[in-house]
């Protein structure tokens, strides 16, 4: 199981982009699936997107498909989520967790264990 480290989240307006990240640890990205996740205060975590470790297939939860776009650097241990066309119902933690190898378990986590999060937040 890997440990993950989220970055690059901030404030942003309605319409701008985003890119966060996060950088694993405890074993090699390559061997896993990558899944991003967001929680909204007083709501359950919502799968957003997961990338394969197979063939790098990206999934997308319907609210955000051809607006972001998961990719991921196995050299790197990082993925990342490019957001576009932000909407203020994009706001919220966005958390990363793992499966072996493909997205089976997407939009659910397999593993109940999260990191510390990157804060989104899309506001005028």
């Amino acid at each position: 199981q890997l440990q993950f480290v989220e970055s690059g989240g901030g404030s942003v307006q309605p319409g701008g982009s985003l890119k966060i990240s996060c950088t694993a640890s405890g074993s090699a990205l390559r061997d896993y699936a990558v899944g991003w996740f967001r929680q909204v205060p007083g709501q359950e975590r919502e799968g957003i997107s997961c990338i394969a470790a197979t063939d790098h297939k990206g999934y997308y939860a319907s609210s955000v498909k051809g607006r972001f776009t998961i990719s991921r650097d196995d050299a790197k241990n990082t993925v990342y989520l490019q957001m576009d066309n932000l909407k203020p119902e994009d706001s919220g933690a966005y958390y990363c967790n793992s499966e072996k190898l493909t997205c089976g378990y997407f939009p659910k986590p397999q593993f109940n264990v999260w990191g510390q999060g990157t804060q989104v937040t899309v506001s005028s």
